[in-house]
C-alpha cells in the first residue's frame, strides 16, 4: 500500500491577495445575510428591518448596518426630515453577493439532513447539544 505524502502547512499558506477576513457577510457578522435578504426587495427603514430579524437588538442592528456600509454592501440615505427618516439599501456591490448567497443556501438545503446528522453524531460523541438549524431561504 502506497501512502501519499502531504506537504506540511507553512505560515504563509493562505494567499495574501485573498484575505478571507476581509470578505463581507461570511458569517463573521451573524446577521449580515438576513439583513441583505431584507434589503433584497428595496430600501428599508431601521424599524422595518427589526420586524423579521427576531432576536436582534437595536445596537447589534446598528453595528451590523454600519459594518456593511463600511464594506460597501449597504448604503444609508438620510432624508434630513423631521421626524428623521433614514433608509438602508443594497449597493450594486451588495447585490452582487446575492448570487453566491443563493448558491450557498441551495447547497445547504440539499445537504441539510447530512449536516444535522453530523452535528447530532458529534454532539452525542462529545456529550454536547448541537442546536437546531435555522430554515434556509
Amino acid at each position: 500500500m502506497t501512502q501519499t505524502v502531504i506537504e506540511p502547512l507553512t505560515p504563509d499558506f493562505f494567499d495574501p491577495s485573498c484575505p478571507i477576513e476581509a470578505v463581507p457577510v461570511l458569517g463573521s457578522r451573524k446577521w449580515s445575510w438576513k439583513i441583505m435578504r431584507c434589503l433584497e426587495g428595496g430600501p428599508r427603514r431601521f424599524s422595518e428591518l427589526r420586524l423579521p430579524l427576531h432576536g436582534i437588538t437595536a445596537k447589534v442592528l446598528t453595528e451590523s448596518l454600519r459594518a456593511m456600509e463600511r464594506d460597501g454592501a449597504v448604503s444609508r440615505t438620510d432624508y434630513g426630515e423631521n421626524p428623521p427618516r433614514v433608509e438602508y439599501g443594497l449597493t450594486p456591490l451588495g447585490r452582487s453577493l446575492l448570487g453566491p448567497m443563493d448558491a450557498t443556501c441551495a447547497w445547504t438545503r440539499e445537504h441539510l439532513a447530512e449536516l444535522l446528522e453530523a452535528r447530532a453524531a458529534y454532539g452525542a460523541e462529545a456529550g454536547v447539544e448541537t442546536g437546531a438549524a435555522e430554515p434556509v431561504r
